[in-house]
């Protein structure tokens, strides 16, 4: 019993052995901890070295250089508060192994060793265990095989312990039941909304008394952000393309280079079923007049799809003369055949018919030559690129290489916001989010082959204009508070009238909303209404949700219990036992831990600590 015990145990925590093979993996590793000091700590009477803390920390670097693809040192981890955690991880290690030790849990040299030659990197070419491969990927990491050996069996006896501990454990049905009850339960209700157009006088008109009460009364919401004034040069495509001179006879080129997307033949979408012989065909064809079968019929006898004989958009010289003379002369068929085809007798089904289209070079011409002039002006640009640069370079000024260059001269307030003319440019938002002041212009590209240049001349702070300045804006601002309130008040009288006998469907127009799930959201109402209607106890019971524009009446109608048979349910019940299970094994598992850590005792030795941080670069 208790060897079927370990192997259970190593099963389930084989992710213990593996993190520790992840170090040979890495092909590189921290070696030995020099000096005297050799301990971080002791819990009970397990020791912490400093090579296994170095060790550790290692493996978490290396673990995040994988994740992210980017450089990590200790600082990093450290900046984190990951150092503390791998520390604290490695004490409840030690703790979990104290505890194991004097309770005399332990395994054998066998099931060492068994676990040890189950391991694929420490095979050879051969797929067997190899002694060689094992001693080096070890040594690898400043172990020898005695420790490593060690640490495996301590690693089971750890595993043991935490099975004894939570391996039986499992989620009281009736907890399962009642969340699955919750979260599958459904409602109906009914909705009469409120708007702006049920109010009997309307929304008045603000005066200047209101305005100047509700600006005063609200300067956050006129205050405008820090903002960043800035001074740019830059030039586009677009800004030059209409001064490109295109040749004629260029556009007339690639007109002609193009002539079969801009003139285009009669065309059919055909799809066509061969036969071996023309009898075999005929006898299909009278089969369809006669309403026997049809042709999608044909096709699936054959253990054909449509797709195998869909030929797609054919024009007259694509086919066979025989065949196009009947097929582009019958504009009436659906079923056209016998007829020839490349691959012996067939017949044709017309999907569509395609007249012809011709474009002529005279309406094609602008979309041709806006195509050239945007080419051209990009390499225009692209030939400035070098001469603006040396501008730059020789300390010419943003104002000055606008006269100098065809670059435009523009300034700005940039805010995170901004998003009109240049500053509907990512490349541009990006250098006006990280220029400082004193930052010497830099030439930068746009997306659309232009280029650009900033200077930040100012940090403008947060300020509130003036009323007269912004007069619409609070306006507008005020009558959306004033109709919120309106729509909200005459909701709450109707919530009154109803209390007193009224019938909600006489109220105004009603919305059902059937089978609602406490996550579902309803179309155009607030995002709240949902989860206020599953706050309602009985049917009948009413709520108000106020909304911007609008306030809304609901009624619960339905209180519909969770489905037990179906098979949605089922699976939910499954998925909540299993998590609610895992959640109180980690948490038994991890106050178990933390009693252990506490009776055993904790010895730390911060000076150790620092001395193996002050070891990685």
């Amino acid at each position: 019993m208790a060897k079927s015990a370990v192997k259970k145990a190593s099963n389930v925590f084989v992710w213990i052995i593996l993190g520790l093979l992840m170090i040979g993996l890495a092909g590189f590793g921290i070696g030995s901890f020099g000096g005297s000091a050799t301990r971080v700590g002791q819990v009970g009477d397990v020791e912490i070295t400093a090579n296994d803390y170095a060790r550790a920390l290692q493996n978490e670097i290396r673990a995040r250089i994988a994740e992210t693809g980017e450089p990590v040192n200790l600082a990093d981890l450290r900046a984190q508060g990951i150092d503390t955690a791998v520390l604290q991880a490695m004490v409840a290690r030690a703790a979990l192994s104290n505890a194991a030790m004097e309770m005399g849990l332990s395994v054998g040299d066998e099931e060492v060793a068994r676990q040890i030659t189950e391991i694929d990197a420490f095979a050879g070419v051969d797929g067997e265990f190899d002694r060689e491969s094992y001693e080096f990927v070890l040594s690898q990491q400043g172990l020898d095989p005695a420790e490593f050996e060690e640490d495996v069996r301590e690693d089971t006896a750890r595993s043991i312990l935490q099975m004894a501990v939570v391996g039986g454990l499992s989620a009281p049905a009736v907890y399962a039941e009642t969340l699955v009850a919750f979260q599958g339960e459904t409602r109906d209700f009914s909705i009469v909304s409120v708007t702006e157009s049920d109010l009997a006088d309307g929304l008045p008109e603000p005066t200047d008394a209101d305005l100047t009460a509700y600006y005063d009364e609200n300067p956050e919401r006129f205050t405008r952000p820090q903002a960043k004034a800035i001074t740019y040069a830059w030039i586009t495509p677009e800004q030059i393309m209409d001064d490109v001179e295109v040749d004629e006879d260029t556009l007339r080129g690639l007109y002609d280079e193009r002539i079969e997307l801009y003139v285009q033949p009669e065309r059919r979408l055909l799809e066509r079923l061969v036969f071996g012989t023309e009898e075999a065909a005929q006898e299909a064809v009278d089969a369809i007049a006669a309403g026997e079968t049809d042709f999608d019929a044909l096709v699936a006898e054959r253990e054909l799809t449509l797709e195998d004989v869909d030929i797609g958009e054919v024009a007259e010289g694509d086919l066979p003369t025989a065949a196009a003379e009947v097929i582009f002369n019958d504009t009436e068929s659906e079923i056209l055949g016998p007829l020839p085809s490349t691959l012996g007798p067939a017949i044709y089904r017309v999907n569509a018919v395609l007249q012809a289209t011709e474009v002529p070079f005279e309406e094609a011409r602008d979309d041709l030559r806006q195509e050239l002039a945007e080419d051209a002006a990009r390499r225009q640009i692209d030939d400035m690129r070098e001469m603006i640069d040396d501008e730059l370079a020789s300390g010419a000024t943003l104002e000055e290489l606008a006269n100098l260059t065809a670059m435009t001269l523009g300034q700005i307030e940039y805010v995170a916001t901004s998003e009109d003319e240049i500053a509907a440019y990512d490349a541009f938002r990006d250098a006006a989010d990280a220029v400082r002041e004193g930052d010497f212009p830099e030439l930068l590209d746009l997306s659309d082959g232009g280029l650009f240049a900033l200077r930040l001349d100012e940090v403008i702070p947060p300020s509130l204009p003036p009323l007269d300045e912004i007069e619409d804006e609070v306006s507008a601002a005020w009558r959306a508070t004033a109709l919120r309130a309106a729509v909200a008040e005459r909701a709450s009288d109707m919530v009154t009238e109803l209390a007193e006998g009224a019938a909600l469907e006489d109220l105004g127009a009603v919305a059902e909303e059937r089978l609602i799930r406490r996550q579902d959201f309803v179309p155009d109402m607030p995002p709240t209404m949902v989860a206020q209607a599953f706050q309602l106890d009985e049917p009948g019971d009413i709520v108000m949700v106020p909304a911007a524009e609008a306030a809304h009446i609901v009624r619960l109608d339905a209180i519909n219990p969770a489905a037990r048979d179906a098979p949605d349910t089922s699976i939910l019940l499954q998925i909540l036992s299993q998590t609610v299970t895992q959640s109180l094994a980690q948490d038994i598992f991890e106050s178990y831990g933390q009693a252990l850590e506490v009776q055993a005792g904790i010895e730390l030795d911060q000076g150790v600590i620092n001395a193996v941080h002050a070891t990685f670069p």
